[in-house]
């Protein structure tokens, strides 16, 4: 994802489809990719199913749009947040959208919005069809986000004791594992990008092109939380790090073994 600026991102919530208690958590990792202008969510807010989400809209200034069930058990939510999409697309002045649903009724919404040269972020649960993941630029899974709340609570309890037992409980929160079509995957993009003489990479570039091949790829998907860590795990790449001479700032490049 191009962070070079601050985007101006339009975040729409199929409140159907996430659960709300994962909210302040999602719009912190929004902010990585830039700057929320337009927070709306999505639901028929007459069921009694989305009555856990007033208190959330609330303190995250998140504005509800209603959309009446008109059939039972069909969510009514997917056409009014497309039909938004669409309006500011053309009229909102944003530079990327993100859609947080795990509905594969937007794969054609994103496909879309990329055609139209937005930056799309998808955020949603592990069980997300793979086309829409696949029509997003960057897609992140809610279950490690309630790890990163998880130990961010961890870490603010004064009492050592409590948190030698609650150490191993991130692990827990894994969704996927380091198998060797990940391996496959990493030395693959280290191929199609390295220098011809030496066959090193910069872990910054390889970082980029992985996201670009499979767009919910994310170290903390295997418990970790740099590409760094997560490569210095696998033995069949090396990593090289080497300084810059600038404030104790280094480099790390990589390469297949």
């Amino acid at each position: 994802m191009d962070t070079t600026k601050e985007l101006k991102l339009a975040v729409l919530i199929d409140a159907d489809n996430v659960p709300y208690s994962n909210v302040k958590g999602m719009l912190e990792e929004i902010t990585k990719y830039g700057t929320p202008t337009f927070k709306r969510i999505y639901g028929d807010w007459t069921a009694p199913t989305l009555s856990g989400w007033k208190t959330v809209l609330l303190q995250n200034a998140i504005t509800p749009v209603q959309q009446y069930s008109y059939t039972s058990g069909k969510n009514s939510s997917d056409s009014a947040l497309i039909i938004d999409a669409m309006d500011i697309l053309y009229t909102g002045g944003v530079d990327g959208f993100c859609i947080v649903s795990s509905d594969s009724d937007f794969t054609r919404l994103a496909t879309r919005l990329r055609e139209a040269g937005m930056k799309v972020v998808g955020i949603g649960e592990k069980k997300t069809p793979y086309a829409f993941i696949a029509a997003c630029n960057k897609f992140i899974y809610i279950e490690i986000l309630k790890k990163e709340i998880k130990e961010v609570t961890i870490s603010k309890n004064t009492s050592k004791e409590p948190v030698k037992k609650s150490a191993p409980a991130p692990a827990t929160s894994v969704v996927s594992s380091v198998d060797k079509e990940l391996i496959k995957l990493i030395s693959n993009s280290i191929n199609d990008i390295a220098d011809e003489e030496s066959g090193w990479v910069f872990l910054g570039a390889l970082g980029s092109l992985i996201i670009k091949k499979q767009p919910d790829f994310d170290p903390r998907n295997y418990g970790y939380k740099k590409l760094l860590d997560l490569i210095s795990t696998i033995k069949e790449i090396e990593l090289d790090e080497r300084p810059t001479g600038k404030n104790n700032i280094s480099h790390f490049y990589v390469r297949t073994k």
